[in-house]
């Protein structure tokens, strides 16, 4: 029974009632010694416990997304084949241009948010290079099956769940197709293709996006095996122009990281909460060495650069939560590297969906902003240009945040 299916979550609300039911028939027909009396009612009271806090757990799963199968959950799902050393480039000395063409079937994923507007497809892909085996998501914005766009090639953008967290979160929890495709429609905001791979490689540790020679090469499986099967297989424009990365969380630092340390495959990169040190996530295995640290420290990556990255940077965050790691980049940035830091007040929420889900929209206006305009994308004459929106609620308003402290301060 899937651990996020509905017939595992009716079991549970079915079993909780059975908990309550319990005690009340049987509670003073328990028969026998009163040693064996409150041992029976201590195993009643410990299942209506049990009962609840599984119903609980699950209904937070499912709203968040943490967990998709009973493999991430025990610690059990293992997903890298082989993990050789790649050396710095992340490509072991391979030719990418010379592999042969990724040929994928896709089917319908199913789960909370997997047929909105479209729907989202899925594969099982084997990485040619990261040797990691694992599934990919994909949502096609809905000028994509246009005959007007049959010529067209539309950019990409990668997104990536914290940890641990679904590859299908930005599709069912952060419901990034129902907020994005009306606004597609419209000429608002560039159809983006919305790739999302599963992150969570190794069972029980974040993987930190690193390459770690023998253990995980994360990297690589982001950003070289995601994204040449899904130029292979979709009308997807070219990299390092035409990609985008963004996550939440630890997928922010895994966002920021993966753009400043290759700007020619990724042009910009999207942060919410997000963190520089890969050593803030104690599962992290890029955080188990100095070198590793470093390494995959996107601060320390601008900082040392002899080129500045030709790369932009979104950066959301409250004090104490991603504000302060983005100040430090653009401290650090020269161009043409670009940071752009958005200030969002506490009043907004914590370190939860609630606060990333607002965020969505003002992201992708800002990605359309940098990697051109609808019309540039492939829109077809005569759409709406490009214009803010002026919907949304209080909550919404406050989670896409301000440019600084001080303009919060003075919202009213």
């Amino acid at each position: 029974m899937s651990l996020t299916g509905t017939p595992f979550l009716y079991t549970l609300i079915a079993l909780c009632v059975a908990a309550v039911a319990l005690p009340l028939v049987l509670w003073s027909r328990v028969r026998g010694p009163r040693v064996v009396r409150a041992a029976a009612r201590l195993l009643m009271v410990l299942f209506a416990q049990g009962t609840a806090v599984a119903l609980v757990f699950t209904m937070v799963n499912n709203s968040n997304q943490l967990y998709d199968n009973w493999g991430d959950l025990l610690g059990t799902s293992n997903h890298v084949q082989e993990a050789a050393d790649l050396g710095a480039s992340g490509t072991g000395g391979i030719a990418l241009e010379k592999l042969p063409k990724v040929r994928q079937a896709f089917k319908q994923a199913k789960g909370p948010g997997m047929r909105a507007d479209g729907g989202v497809l899925v594969t099982q892909l084997k990485g040619r290079v990261s040797g990691v085996h694992a599934e990919v998501h994909v949502w096609l914005p809905p000028q994509y099956d246009d005959p007007a766009y049959r010529n067209r090639r539309f950019p990409v953008v990668e997104v990536l769940p914290g940890y641990p967290g679904s590859s299908k979160a930005w599709y069912g929890t952060m419901d990034a197709p129902e907020q994005l495709a009306p606004l597609m429609r419209g000429g608002q905001i560039t159809p983006f293709i919305i790739v999302s791979p599963r992150t969570t490689l190794l069972p029980g540790k974040d993987t930190g996006c690193a390459n770690i020679a023998g253990q995980v090469n994360a990297d690589s499986w982001l950003s070289i095996d995601v994204p040449k099967m899904v130029m292979d297989n979709f009308r997807a424009q070219a990299a390092p122009n035409g990609w985008a990365v963004a996550g939440y969380s630890a997928g922010a630092h895994c966002a920021t990281k993966l753009a400043v340390a290759h700007p020619d495959r990724y042009r910009a990169a999207v942060s919410m909460s997000g963190y520089n040190d890969p050593a803030a996530v104690p599962q992290s295995l890029a955080g188990r060495s100095p070198a590793l640290r470093a390494a995959n420290n996107p601060y320390v990556i601008l900082k040392d650069s002899r080129v500045p990255p030709r790369v932009a940077l979104y950066m959301s965050g409250q004090p104490k939560d991603g504000y302060e790691a983005a100040m430090a980049l653009k401290r650090v940035a020269k161009a043409p590297t670009t940071v752009d830091v958005v200030f969002i007040p506490k009043s907004a929420g914590g370190h939860t969906m609630a606060l990333w889900k607002p965020q969505v929209v003002p992201a992708f206006r800002w990605l359309t902003q940098v990697m051109g305009t609808p019309q540039q994308a492939g829109s077809a004459p005569g759409t709406t240009p490009l214009a803010p929106s002026s919907a949304g609620s209080r909550h919404a308003e406050l989670a896409s945040g301000t440019a600084s402290p001080a303009d919060a301060a003075r919202r009213p």
